[in-house]
């Protein structure tokens, strides 16, 4: 359903071309021209309706198509093709699918299809090379080396990466230093290259997806929402340069534009010393500066020239307010309909109980969604705790009703006297008994795998200690610290006389 509203979005919204949205979306040609001729069929306009959800939308698209009857054979576009097989993952295989899905009266056999096509490419003579239109695309990358940065208070190396940002028509050039490639950076990253170019171009081009996406592994637009949202929140299209194509011009770009910037930026910086990731930045921006103003070998004019001529009125104006990042997760709802997010617990409404949402976290605002449909909001908190809205929780509840303070209060009795004091301390400190359920059935559900007097004793002791946590229980059973004697008080007062004690007359 993502994908469907991304080829939606780009193709109403961004007003781009199927063939644009196929390399963005990694879907193939022939699906979304059937996907954009359903849309137009049923008259969809962006954006979607609020009421839209994943499942109505499932059952809007995916009509069934009528064979058609032909008895002449189709020839392929073999320009198309041999452009298509440039892309990464694509194949012959592929590609003859999608013709004979087009065409299935008119089709080619497959050992046909591939003998055809290998006649037609020994005719062409020329390489066929990309060319950048102005404001079209921005290529990204990071450089290879690293840039040591020096703690001051304790003398810890760290280094730092240096990501890259070029305009395709006018070579301008954007850098900065960041502290890792996690997606994090690599967002803010982008966020502060569109600033630096006061504009967004129609298409951002990193050099390898595979540096940051959903597994911890960098930056992957096709799976990371987060990226997603993005180039959404600038109306921009992500477009993968393919890896291990030396002669895309694509790729070309960006690996240019790196070697640019370690031979005149990171080369000059060699012999200084950086003690914050400030200071490196302040010297890549200054000798930037002087990258864009170098004149060209063979052209006239320079990067800066050449940017204030094409790509600068050709680039789309910057949306009211920049990218916040937004981290995003999924998780389960648990029965006290709550969730957690890095530590701190967000209620939702108590019908979603049980059910997988998405959890959109900025730096001041936590919102939750379910189906694509945000169902609760709250303001973010950095420390550990509950936040509970009171009109999440339910008037009667139909899938809690079996628990109660009473219920549980009656089982932690028949555990031992100590076990009940623990439970009704934990349901008293909070605002509503609702949210200690889960800690009180955590603890009671100990009686399974100890015997109740143990279970008590380890209460008792939690009780005189003070210890409200779940975890502290368990750490006194695992180590058996039930089973030892009570330890007898000791007495701090030392007598006023004895034997080994000398007193003042001894220090004369």
């Amino acid at each position: 359903m993502r994908k469907i509203r991304e080829v939606l979005r780009l193709r109403l919204e961004a007003g781009l071309s199927i063939r644009q949205i196929s390399a963005s979306t990694k879907s193939s040609v022939g699906a979304i021209q059937k996907l954009l001729s359903r849309a137009d069929a049923l008259q969809i306009t962006w954006p979607l309706s609020e009421d839209l959800d994943d499942g109505r939308l499932a059952a809007m698209f995916y009509p069934r198509s009528d064979p058609t009857s032909s008895t002449r054979y189709q020839v392929p576009d073999w320009t198309t093709v041999y452009q298509e097989l440039k892309r990464q993952d694509v194949t012959k295989q592929l590609l003859w699918e999608e013709y004979t899905a087009r065409f299935p009266n008119r089709c080619y056999s497959y050992s046909q299809y591939c003998d055809r096509y290998r006649h037609w490419l020994k005719q062409q003579k020329r390489s066929m090379r990309q060319t950048h239109k102005a404001g079209e695309k921005c290529f990204i990358d990071y450089c290879g080396p690293t840039v040591p940065i020096i703690n001051p208070q304790t003398g810890e190396i760290r280094t730092a990466q240096v990501f890259v940002a070029v305009l395709g028509a006018s070579n301008y050039t954007y850098a900065e230093a960041t502290w890792t490639q996690e997606l994090h950076n690599w967002l803010l990253s982008h966020v502060r290259t569109l600033e630096f170019f006061g504009g967004v171009p129609e298409m951002l081009v990193p050099d390898n997806l595979r540096s940051g996406v959903n597994k911890a592994c960098r930056y992957d637009p096709d799976l990371n929402p987060s990226y997603q949202q993005l180039a959404a929140h600038y109306q921009v299209a992500v477009m993968p340069a393919r890896p291990y194509k030396p002669k895309d011009k694509s790729k070309a770009k960006a690996e240019v534009g790196v070697q640019i910037v370690e031979r005149w930026i990171l080369a000059r910086l060699r012999h200084h010393t950086f003690f914050t990731l400030a200071d490196l930045n302040q010297c890549i921006r200054s000798l930037l500066e002087d990258l864009n103003s170098r004149p060209f070998k063979r052209l006239p004019g320079n990067r800066q020239d050449a940017f204030k001529t094409l790509d600068q009125p050709a680039l789309k104006a910057l949306p009211k307010h920049p990218y916040e990042y937004v981290d995003i997760r999924r998780c389960r709802v648990n029965i006290d309909y709550h969730i957690e997010f890095s530590q701190h617990h967000y209620s939702v409404p108590h019908q979603y109980v049980g059910e997988r949402v998405e959890i959109h976290a900025s730096e001041r605002l936590v919102q939750i969604y379910f189906r694509q449909r945000q169902i609760a909001s709250h303001p973010r908190s950095h420390q550990f705790g509950i936040t509970t809205e009171p009109g999440h929780m339910p008037t009667r509840h139909r899938k809690q009703q079996q628990w109660s303070p009473g219920r549980l209060k009656n089982w932690a009795q028949d555990i031992g006297p100590d076990t009940l004091i623990w439970v009704s301390d934990r349901l008293d400190e909070r605002e509503h008994p609702e949210q200690a359920y889960r800690v009180c059935l955590g603890l009671l559900n100990l009686s399974k795998a100890y015997p109740s007097p143990r279970l008590n004793a380890s209460c008792r002791i939690a009780n005189r200690e003070g210890l409200n946590r779940l975890k502290h229980i368990k750490a006194i059973l695992q180590s058996n610290r039930d089973k030892l004697p009570e330890q007898l008080p000791l007495h701090t007062e030392l007598p006023q006389h004895h034997e080994n004690i000398r007193g003042p007359k001894s220090f004369h």
